[in-house]
């Protein structure tokens, strides 16, 4: 649904996109990661055709952002990192005002403004005026807005940014939602541990530079040299020696302070196996757990050398 080759930015010669190859499937909920400046806003506003690239091709539901700038705002709906609004309206005055703005019949606004308010929970303000809301509040409303026109691919630029924890959790709920319904999203953070909760693939971007893509597992695998695991047995100080003897066991630890045995094992290693070694020589297993890596140990990993 949307497609990069070899695109490029220059900004007085500054190489802000250094020939990034992007790719986002019908359906995925994508997220963008990168610190401010890693070059997400400028590749955004070239997919939204806000600006042209200095080279390369980017599509969007096969539209070239070169040559179908009409065609794809149509097929956008695109969600800035700030925003706009019109603090002496109320919620519903400027639902309608935006959906006369893109041309729906009069008579279909309310029942269209309605779903949407619907969908992202502010019936019960639609008679508020805007600058009564809270951030939270006015980024739903925001995400409504941009929904007005149906639009196939959604374009959300650090949409979570400055809210508390519970507007983060509604918008990540109302994003799962629009996913359930067909939307394709490409939504730009860099709260790292939130897109991993809710994104089905990522793209890292680091100094213009597109240094991994694919679903969260892959990425994870990128960066995974061992896996860490933690386990707790009958006799832990043994079963540090026992686990020794496993082909697939790099190195055992014993921690006294948690009472625990932290394992490094070869990624793909087989941990029933390990679990039936403790067995066989007689010690008994309490529990196991596999540590992952988190999404943002993994950008650092894949990153490291790329910041000067």
């Amino acid at each position: 649904m949307i497609r990069t080759v070899n695109l490029k930015k220059t900004y007085a010669g500054f190489e802000a996109l250094q020939g990034i190859d992007l790719e986002v499937g019908e359906g995925d909920l994508f997220g963008f990661i990168g610190p401010n400046g890693a070059g997400k806003t400028t590749t955004i506003r070239i997919l939204t055709t806000l600006l042209e690239p200095t080279a390369g091709e980017a599509f969007v539901g096969g539209l070239s952002v070169w040559e179908n700038k009409q065609e794809i705002r149509g097929l956008i709906g695109y969600m800035p990192d700030s925003f706009g609004v019109y603090r002496d309206m109320t919620v519903t005055e400027y639902m309608h005002f935006f959906a006369a703005a893109y041309g729906i019949p009069h008579r279909e606004r309310g029942s269209l403004v309605g779903g949407l308010l619907e969908l992202t929970d502010l019936t019960y303000k639609e008679n508020a005026l805007i600058e009564s809301l809270s951030r939270g509040m006015q980024q739903r409303l925001g995400l409504a807005r941009t929904l007005v026109h149906d639009p196939k691919v959604l374009i959300l630029d650090e949409p979570a940014s400055g809210l508390d924890p519970r507007a983060r959790i509604e918008i990540r709920e109302i994003l799962r939602e629009l996913t359930t319904m067909g939307k394709t999203i490409l939504l730009s953070s860099h709260i790292l541990s939130e897109l991993s909760e809710v994104c089905n693939r990522v793209g890292i971007l680091e100094r213009g530079q597109l240094v991994a893509q694919g679903s969260i597992d892959e990425i994870m695998g990128m960066a995974r040299s061992d896996t860490e695991v933690w386990l707790h047995t009958t006799d832990d100080a043994r079963a540090a020696v026992v686990l020794r003897e496993l082909s697939c066991v790099r190195s055992t630890e014993v921690d006294e302070g948690r009472k625990q045995v932290l394992v490094h094992v070869d990624p793909d290693a087989d941990l029933g196996a390990v679990s039936d070694h403790l067995h066989g020589r007689d010690i008994r297993l309490r529990y196991l757990e596999r540590q992952d890596p988190t999404l943002e140990e993994v950008f650092m990993k894949l990153t490291k050398g790329l910041v000067q």
